[in-house]
């Protein structure tokens, strides 16, 4: 009869150590919900994927998972609250092209290199042009033949000064030698609402993003900005096909948390995170947002974001981003 009740015994505890390595680490990590801010709107390719990832580490951890929106100054808002939350694992932060376009041309509350530590990366997707779908326009080179016969005339919306829209801009405004007008907005979703209804003409945005809005014919896809036509839209050109060679621009998505995290709860995140890209159905699911998976370490990723920072300096300077 001992020997029943210890071998009951034995196989509870494997069964609870199997259970924490599902939902939680040996500390009780997590024991209540978890936060994932987007520093930007609803409706934008950040909050978009950080909905998909919340519903899954909700699957998994056992947990709630709260998004918190906090648009504002191109994500430099909502990335300070990130910076400054308590660095126990229960805050992260959506992290994005914009978290090392905002280092190149501002002084921030923060540092990118040193506020903050990387989680996961969550993958990429190209720059795209779309258009107000009731302006009689069908290519990307009767929009530059309009500009050059209205310089200043044409505007299109971004996101805010430095930011990936921005830099999308006015990186094409380079290419096309054209002049274009540029209106800040707070995030994607507010300024893709102006261009869906005939306020604004045009804007560069991540395929992510702006995806929806074409399928539902909001929004028409002039081009985009890879080195090779998106398997997502084969019929959509990209930029150099439409004479505007080394026009190859891309977002990116990931997750840090605020610097001091123990290593064993950010362990268990990252781990957490890389079960779920690489469950098919998440690659799936983001392949047909036209975003890719791409398999990351946090040192992989925090010498992505050095290099990302570098380069964006190099592109300000030369393009004359500023910010005052």
């Amino acid at each position: 009869m001992a020997n029943v009740r210890w071998s009951i015994l034995v196989v509870a505890c494997v069964s609870a150590l199997g259970a924490a390595a599902v939902h939680g680490t040996n500390n009780g990590f997590p024991n209540k919900p978890l936060r994932i801010i987007v520093p930007f709107p609803p409706g934008g390719s950040n909050d978009l994927l950080a909905r998909y990832f919340a519903d899954k580490l909700m699957e998994r951890m056992g947990q709630q998972v709260i998004i918190d929106n906090r648009g504002g100054a191109n994500g430099i808002i909502g990335t300070d609250v990130a910076a400054q939350a308590t660095p126990d694992g229960y805050n992260m932060l959506i992290i994005s092209t914009s978290f090392t376009m905002n280092a190149a041309v501002r002084k921030l509350p923060y540092d990118v290199h040193k506020s903050f530590d990387p989680i996961a990366f969550i993958g990429s997707s190209p720059n795209s042009m779309v258009i107000f779908p009731g302006w009689q326009v069908n290519g990307l080179k009767e929009v530059v033949a309009m500009a050059k016969a209205n310089p200043g005339a044409l505007m299109y919306a971004h996101t805010g000064v430095g930011g990936f829209n921005h830099f999308g801009g006015e990186l094409f405004k380079r290419a096309a030698g054209i002049d274009m007008g540029a209106v800040p907005y707070k995030g994607g979703g507010p300024a893709m609402i102006d261009v869906m209804a005939g306020q604004m003409k045009i804007m560069f945005s991540s395929l992510t993003q702006c995806l929806p809005h074409v399928r539902s014919g909001k929004l028409k896809l002039v081009a985009v900005g890879a080195d090779k036509r998106s398997p997502t839209v084969p019929d959509v050109p990209t930029f150099i096909e439409s004479g505007f060679p080394g026009y190859e621009v891309y977002v990116w998505w990931g997750v840090a948390a605020p610097a001091g995290v123990p290593q064993t709860t950010r362990d268990h995140l990252t781990r957490a995170f890389g079960d779920i890209l690489r469950d098919p159905g998440t690659r799936k699911r983001l392949a047909t947002e036209a975003a890719e998976v791409r398999d990351m370490d946090p040192p992989a990723i925090r010498k992505l974001i050095a290099d990302e920072v570098a380069k964006w300096n190099e592109v300000a300077k030369s393009a004359g981003i500023r910010v005052n």
